[in-house]
């Protein structure tokens, strides 16, 4: 099973940018559905990103679509989440998460029990 390493997160004001980074070790890259989950105070955690690692496929969450991307690098074992124009209710602990053999398969990636390999989790403070 692959372990995750979640960092990037800290303090950043409404409307800048920060990019998460998931470094992934164990021994292939291959065949995951790496996916980016956030959890705010209080509130359950909710599924934000998407990629299928065999063939790039991606999905974005409504919430998130137009400011964030996720994108991966094959040859680092790495997925990133690139954060544009933060709101403060985008403060929250953001987690990525490892799903072998299959890929996020569109809503269905926001199923949290379908993941085997959870990153410690960054958090992402956005000020007003």
């Amino acid at each position: 099973e692959v372990q995750l390493q979640a960092s990037g997160g800290g303090l950043v004001q409404a409307g800048g940018s920060l990019r998460l980074s998931c470094a992934a070790s164990g021994p292939t890259f291959d065949h995951y559905a790496i996916a980016w989950f956030r959890q705010a105070p209080g509130k359950e955690r909710e599924g934000v990103s998407c990629i299928t690692t065999r063939d790039d496929t991606t999905y974005i969450s409504d919430s998130v679509k137009g400011r964030f991307t996720i994108s991966m690098d094959s040859a680092k074992n790495a997925v990133y989440l690139q954060m544009n124009s933060l709101k403060p209710e985008d403060t929250a602990v953001y987690y990525c998460a490892a799903d072998y053999g299959r890929p996020c398969a569109g809503r269905y990636y926001h199923q949290m029990d379908r993941y085997g390999s959870w990153g410690q989790g960054t958090l992402v403070t956005v000020s007003s």
